[in-house]
């Protein structure tokens, strides 16, 4: 019987459909919600813990979600069609451990500071991981951005951090947090440049699964030694911390490590850039938060320039 493997997608001729930007959209927005639920966390338990229990739950549910998954595809399908089929090298096992250790990195170094900055700050520099993201690729993967798409990195960028620069606080005793911050964004960027190369082999919920399940145990040793509480004690700790596992870290990841099998690393973290975006159109909307006609204008720079990257192509070697 002849295994059945996923062809390579040509990632010079997919464009993003409705389907994609929505799902894109979907994630973002669920991602804007995570330093809002992380804050509220770390107000019981500490930066490590709080990563901790959020992987941990979030393995749960894969390992739930993949022992459905196999029971399925035992009753009702031919298991040749796996798309898990390609043998695990050394190789592939270390591209693994490095993207989880560069996904545990950016939440743990997120988390931390949240706690020693502005959530406006952490929000600004974690969400600049494209630049990043874009020149990893180009170094690491072969890839190759036109002309177009850097204009329109550029173009969205600038639009980002126009968003949030009124908010900035520019201040000694937050830099330490602001570096934390940026720190996230540079390793973000690494992370989906591992989850990238692993798509091409691995379906979207196996990388979630294992991404998980190595994480806690990565993490524990920390929680352990560093963090005076492991779990949350009070109902709303607990509802704090499955809102942000099940809604940040499973719906969210599993439609972004999806895409990645479509699109470029550094397109998906330029289209992160609408994360900002997002969080402000939720505090006008829920909190009734000013939103001056600058703002309007940097929102609409960003999509100029998304629209403008999507409108270029990105090539391998």
């Amino acid at each position: 019987m002849t295994n059945v493997v996923e062809k390579p997608v040509d990632k010079v001729a997919l464009k993003p459909g409705i389907l994609d930007l929505v799902l894109l959209l979907i994630a973002v927005l669920l991602v804007s919600l995570d330093p809002i639920f992380t804050r509220l966390s770390e107000d019981e338990l500490g930066p490590n813990a709080t990563v901790f229990n959020r992987e941990l739950i979030a393995a749960v549910i894969f390992l739930f979600w993949q022992g459905i998954v196999i029971i399925w595809e035992s009753q009702y399908s031919n298991s040749s069609l796996s798309k898990d089929s390609e043998p695990i090298t050394f190789s592939t096992l270390a591209i693994f451990l490095i993207g989880v250790m560069l996904g545990e990195i950016c939440l743990v170094t997120w988390a931390l500071s949240l706690t020693q900055t502005t959530v406006a700050n952490s929000n600004l520099l974690h969400n600049l991981p494209s630049v990043f993201a874009v020149l990893g690729g180009w170094l690491f993967l072969g890839q190759k951005f036109d002309r177009r798409f850097i204009i329109g990195m550029i173009v969205a960028v600038g639009g980002a951090i126009s968003i949030g620069i009124q908010d900035l606080h520019v201040s000694h005793n937050h830099l330490i947090g602001d570096a934390w911050a940026l720190l996230s964004a540079v390793v973000y960027a690494g992370y989906f440049l591992t989850i990238e190369k692993l798509r091409s082999q691995f379906s979207s919920l196996t990388i979630s699964l294992w991404y998980c399940v190595l994480s806690s145990l990565l993490l524990l040793p920390f929680v352990l030694i560093f963090e005076n509480q492991v779990f949350p004690t009070s109902l709303l700790g607990w509802l704090n911390i499955f809102s942000l596992s099940i809604l940040c870290q499973v719906i969210a990841s599993v439609i972004f490590i999806y895409q990645l099998k479509q699109f470029s690393s550094g397109f998906v973290s330029l289209f992160m850039l609408l994360q900002p975006i997002m969080a402000a159109i939720l505090a006008w909307i829920v909190f009734q938060e000013y939103l001056s006609f600058v703002n309007w204008i940097a929102f609409f720079v960003v999509l100029l320039g998304i629209y403008i990257a999507e409108s270029g192509d990105v090539s391998k070697n």
